[in-house]
């Protein structure tokens, strides 16, 4: 869908529950987001990966699995085996009272979220066992074609859980060594001990499967944007059971840049890419086809990895990109990208960081969005490196004002030096929008955050993507990067998402969003559309009317 200026939001799932959910947002509040972005003129809801997270985790970064989605999302007032034993009223009181507890709390409290949706969804299976799988009936028959469909992964995965939790969820590489192995023998045995348990995995894989097909049914034309991590956790499914394909000796990171001083080492294997490459990127195609089956679209996280991975050895030898050669990390990241567009599925390339020229050029080859973060979007080569106009931004990209890694626009823009500041104020489309007002002096208010948002959705990116903090003017984080405590990834929005319309701020928000969308053009798609020929043309003409306005700027 290129050429098409779109504009969207960056909302993690987990930030947005309803006032129906259980202290953090799930699979069934996609519908009031995307109802509440769509009256903003909104096209794309970006989402962070959904991935299930590992044990004692919260980064959705740190997959056990890059295939299942995480239970935590499941909704589980809508399960009907949750719903035949009573409901939430029926539920021992501790765990209503946890429920409530969770909802009222300001940030998300994983370990108390997961305890009681554990307990709930243990019984919601007890009694589908009794009352659907031993009868064979419909239900029954349903997850047995579930599994079968998804039998190219969901094997793998479903026993592992089993074992991981059979294990005191110790990590596969401490577990006994015939099942680190894989025995043939072993695994044959441990699946047939705990069927029940593997079917309790694949049960809730149904259930996740089931209510992300109704939710995306039901998006209103919003199109969903999924996240695919560059890795998984080396105590993951994945791992498991394709050892020969990860080099456990050695961990994955990024060199030193604006995200840390020091560089980062995320505890991560690393790829063997010649056995990959021999074995025809299986695994990743996989990855694609999974990604593919959920989501419009999605984020390639980490790009630069996948054309060269900084490695660092476990032994403290001297860190390493591999592949070592200009050419083939070309040739690999080429090929990869080419692999996760096969199944036709819209991808966009976070390049962040220290990124090589030659990694940007194959980008540009390729048509590949990359992201054009306003603060840093600079002529880095030119005397008192000025900003790059938004204007001049390429159209195949993605505009924003940050992402969940980045600390918010309010805050930059305090800690923003006066000589940043003045080159901001004398950018052409920031003087076209404030009217010619001075900004340098200004403090971050509504008025400064909305001239800077608006240049942005004003830029020439076809894709505009802002983090919802920024469009509030929130100075809350999402991530900060390196750092391991209990607030990261645990920010949410201050209101129920199913709620928002009965919040004068946010309808505001809604207001304005809407009135940059239509002023550049960004055209909002529903699935009423009357025709698609007659939007097409509407489209072409936003992009020439959009032109135009970019031309007359310039001069």
């Amino acid at each position: 869908m290129t050429g098409r200026r779109r504009a969207g939001l960056l909302v993690p799932l987990f930030s947005c529950p309803s006032s129906t959910s259980w202290g953090v947002g799930d699979i069934g509040d996609i519908p009031p987001a995307a109802a509440w972005l769509s009256a903003a003129g909104q096209r794309i809801l970006q989402l962070l990966p959904m991935n299930e997270m590992a044990p004692g985790q919260q980064s959705p970064y740190s997959a056990i699995s890059a295939m299942a989605i995480d239970p935590i999302f499941i909704r589980v007032p809508g399960v009907t085996d949750f719903e035949a034993l009573g409901g939430e009223p029926c539920m021992p009181p501790d765990d209503r009272a946890a429920i409530d507890r969770a909802r009222r709390a300001p940030r998300i409290e994983y370990e108390a979220v997961r305890r009681v949706k554990g307990r709930a969804l243990r019984a919601a299976f007890e009694r589908f066992v009794e009352a659907e799988w031993r009868r064979d009936t419909h239900r029954a028959r349903a997850l047995r074609m579930f599994v079968s469909q998804q039998a190219w992964w969901i094997e793998d995965y479903s026993l592992f859980r089993a074992i991981h939790a059979r294990e005191d969820e110790r990590p596969w590489t401490e577990w006994p060594r015939d099942l680190q192995r894989r025995d043939p023998a072993t695994i044959d045995r441990v699946r047939r001990e705990l069927a029940g348990e593997v079917l309790f995995y694949q049960y809730l894989q149904w259930l996740a499967a089931s209510q992300w097909r109704e939710a995306r049914e039901r998006t209103g034309g919003v199109a969903l944007f999924g996240d695919l991590p560059f890795m998984v956790d080396g105590d993951s499914a994945d791992v498991w059971a394709r050892q020969h394909q990860f080099n456990l000796d050695v961990t994955i990171g990024a060199p030193p840049d604006a995200f840390s001083a020091s560089g980062q080492d995320w505890g991560m294997p690393l790829y063997r890419w010649d056995v990959i490459a021999a074995e025809d990127f299986r695994w990743l195609r996989e990855r694609a086809r999974r990604s593919a089956d959920l989501y419009d679209g999605y984020r390639v996280d980490h790009l630069v990895g996948f054309y060269r991975t900084y490695a660092n050895p476990k032994d403290g030898s001297r860190p390493f990109f591999t592949p070592a050669d200009e050419p083939s990390q070309v040739a690999l990241g080429e090929r990869v990208l080419a692999i996760f567009r096969e199944p036709g599925t819209e991808i966009i390339a976070e390049d962040l960081g220290i990124v090589p020229d030659f990694v940007r050029a194959s980008l540009a080859r390729l048509g590949v969005p990359g992201f054009k973060v306003f603060r840093w979007e600079r002529h880095w080569h030119t005397e008192g490196q000025p900003f790059r106009e938004p204007s001049e931004y390429p159209a195949v990209s993605v505009a924003t004002s940050g992402t969940h890694d980045t600390e918010p626009l309010a805050i930059w823009w305090e800690g923003a030096s006066e000589d940043e500041r003045s080159k901001i104020n004398r950018l052409a489309t920031v003087q076209r929008v404030s009217g010619g007002a001075d900004i340098t002096g200004a403090p971050f208010d509504d008025r400064v955050r909305d001239l800077l948002l608006e240049s942005i959705v004003s830029s020439g990116s076809d894709i505009v993507l802002l983090p919802v903090q920024d469009v509030f003017g929130w100075r809350d984080r999402i991530n900060e990067p390196a750092k391991i405590d209990d607030v990261n990834w645990t920010f949410r929005l201050p209101w129920p998402i199913d709620r928002m319309d009965e919040v004068p701020e946010a309808s505001e928000r809604q207001r304005k969003l809407r009135e940059w969308t239509d002023r550049y053009r960004r055209y909002h798609q529903t699935k009423t559309t009357k025709n698609n020929h007659e939007e097409t043309k509407n489209d072409r003409e936003g992009t020439k009317n959009h032109e135009a306005l970019l031309i007359k700027e310039s001069s």
